[in-house]
């Protein structure tokens, strides 16, 4: 029986087949999952409904079993907030860098074939995807 803080199978089976520069993206409620993911990509529905689960709900869960070395997100047009974003970046420390790229370019970094792993959630903030990179560390 498992008994640490990740006990969702198929999500423990998807990362545990993933190694070092492996992407896993986090995805919000809003992202394109048939359109916008590479062939192969193993997607895991946590989406529930709207609201449930969230990105970070999950980022929390995913840090208890697998280093991540370095994390992508969408970046938001001048003036645009993106309080989600803020929030992984203290979850996930000062250790880990944080890119921002414009929405087409994360769009082409989730298709490339170094994401193995897609997320779904109900996260219903704007610009709350998270492309992460499982690192050594």
């Amino acid at each position: 029986m498992i008994t640490g803080p990740l006990v969702h199978p198929p999500l423990l089976e998807a990362l545990a087949s993933s190694g070092h520069g492996s992407g896993v993206l986090i995805a919000d409620g809003n992202y394109p999952y048939l359109t916008a993911t590479g062939p192969g990509v193993r997607l895991i529905h946590l989406n529930l409904r709207p609201g449930l689960l969230d990105v970070a709900s999950v980022l929390d869960a995913v840090l208890t079993v697998v280093n991540i070395e370095s994390a992508t997100v969408m970046q938001t047009p001048p003036g645009v907030a993106a309080p989600a974003q803020e929030d992984y970046e203290r979850r996930l420390g000062p250790d880990v860098p944080m890119e921002r790229v414009d929405r087409f370019a994360f769009y082409d970094r989730v298709r490339s074939p170094d994401v193995g792993v897609v997320i779904a959630t109900g996260d219903e903030r704007l610009y709350g995807n998270l492309l992460l990179t499982i690192g050594l560390r």
